[in-house]
């Protein structure tokens, strides 16, 4: 059996966040023999999208390919610097006019193509894009890659439960972001498909969500608006899951969710 190991990190929020995935791909990707890797980075500037400065940190570390999120337009490199940061996906079902592209494949070392779709979810999120779903459909009508990952970047756990058992037998791995909590339910469904709710967050671990604690809580007991602080210093959470992939059967045969705590 020929397998590839793919990484996948949850939301990146701030400064502790772009340490923390640095410091475990640095300690991991050679001695893990890790072949793919891929980030949500819709939270990686300060909780703002992602900085033409902060992707390309990113990459230097060893992401491959770095997903989106609501967040997408928070950061006007997002849009001005589209074209220098190609590694970058947003979701597929923004309006088409929006720059950058949704889905790309990438080609491994061993010839192996691997396709990274990125979708935002309609339940709780008012934006105007379009239905996942539909989608999702669009695009697999004209995708042959051996791996077809989905990063579905949404709220509501429901709605991504939906999606995966939607795209079940058609895609390697739905797997989802936005919460910054990690579940416990990752499962391979009945057609072979791998789920998770949430991959979780590679930030601040003495946060709330990434944001300082005494802005979330005063907000949370006041109901007044206050700053959401990313820190700086502290303990650093990382989240993600690893999936070891057949090649031939373009299915996940192992996985392990990660869930660690450094100073």
């Amino acid at each position: 059996m020929s397998t590839i190991k793919v990484l996948f990190f949850g939301d990146i929020v701030g400064p502790l966040g772009r340490e923390a995935v640095k410091a475990y791909l640095s300690q991991h990707r050679e001695k893990d023999s890790i072949d793919f890797v891929i980030a949500n980075g819709e939270n990686t500037t300060h909780g703002h999208g992602c900085s033409l400065e902060h992707y390309r940190q990113l990459k230097t570390c060893g992401i491959d390919c770095i997903t989106s999120g609501n967040h997408f337009f928070n950061n006007p490199d997002s849009i001005k610097c589209a074209s220098e940061m190609q590694d970058q996906i947003r979701p597929y079902n923004l309006d088409p006019a929006v720059p950058g592209k949704g889905v790309k494949t990438f080609t491994l070392k061993n010839g192996v193509t691997i396709s990274v779709i990125n979708l935002i979810g309609r339940v709780f999120l008012p934006m105007t894009q379009s239905n996942p779903f539909y989608a999702l459909d669009e695009i697999l009508k004209t995708l042959n890659s051996d791996i077809i990952l989905v990063d579905f970047h949404a709220e509501a756990t429901a709605e991504k439960r939906c999606l995966a058992e939607y795209a079940k037998g058609r895609v390697t791995a739905v797997i989802g972001t936005h919460t910054h909590v990690q579940t416990n339910d990752a499962k391979i469904l009945a057609n072979g498909t791998f789920f998770l709710t949430d991959a979780g967050m590679n930030g601040a671990y003495d946060s709330s969500l990434g944001v300082e604690l005494d802005g979330a809580i005063y907000r949370t007991v006041t109901g007044i608006p206050s700053l959401n602080a990313i820190p700086r210093k502290g303990r650093k959470l990382v989240n993600a899951v690893s999936l070891v992939i057949d090649i031939e059967q373009k299915k996940v045969v192992e996985y392990s969710l990660i869930n660690e705590v450094m100073c």
